[in-house]
């Protein structure tokens, strides 16, 4: 059965894809509403219809799209959203690690294991797992013969594409 289309809160357009935004309002460790955070960041290859975020996290999906186009605008702004990125502890080690790594730079996914003395493989499994690409910039992985790699779990097409034009970018911010 084919999957229903995520709910997006916006869509921010690219040079060459488009951004579908989640928000979503979660639970504080007392099971109360907490505050709203961003949970996903989606490439598209077409622009699709979004939904009217939740009146909690209307101003969210504003302000991180307004942040998203801005980066694609100019590669040296950084963010500063709420992030909810849902992984596992390894996971989020990794998606740690990636988050320090430079603009303009780049690692390998042998060279990010060494660091959490784990496998290449295992790296590029969380790697294409991570909810936030742009703002967690797994992009800046890649094949330690220096090629791309893959990319959101494609190993070509559309998404290598996407991955190709996000280190140009930040090559010439």
């Amino acid at each position: 059965m084919p999957h229903a289309p995520l709910p997006f809160h916006a869509i921010v357009p690219a040079e060459c894809f488009w951004l579908g935004l989640r928000c979503a309002q979660l639970p504080d460790a007392d099971g109360q509403p907490g505050r709203p955070a961003l949970v996903g960041v989606h490439f598209l290859d077409a622009p699709r219809a979004y939904v009217t975020a939740p009146a909690a996290c209307a101003d969210l999906a504003a302000e991180s799209a307004r942040q998203l186009k801005a980066w694609l605008a100019d590669p040296r702004v950084r963010f500063d959203l709420p992030l909810a990125p849902r992984g596992t502890p390894f996971q989020h080690r990794v998606w740690a690690t990636i988050a320090a790594i430079p603009r303009g730079d780049t690692r390998t996914y042998g060279a990010v294991a060494s660091e959490l003395h784990s496998a290449a493989r295992a790296v590029g499994q969380a790697c294409g797992a991570n909810p936030l690409p742009i703002i967690v910039p797994c992009h800046r992985v890649i094949a330690a013969n220096g090629g791309l790699g893959g990319f959101a779990r494609a190993e070509g097409g559309f998404l290598l594409d996407v991955k190709r034009w996000l280190l140009q970018h930040e090559h010439q911010g």
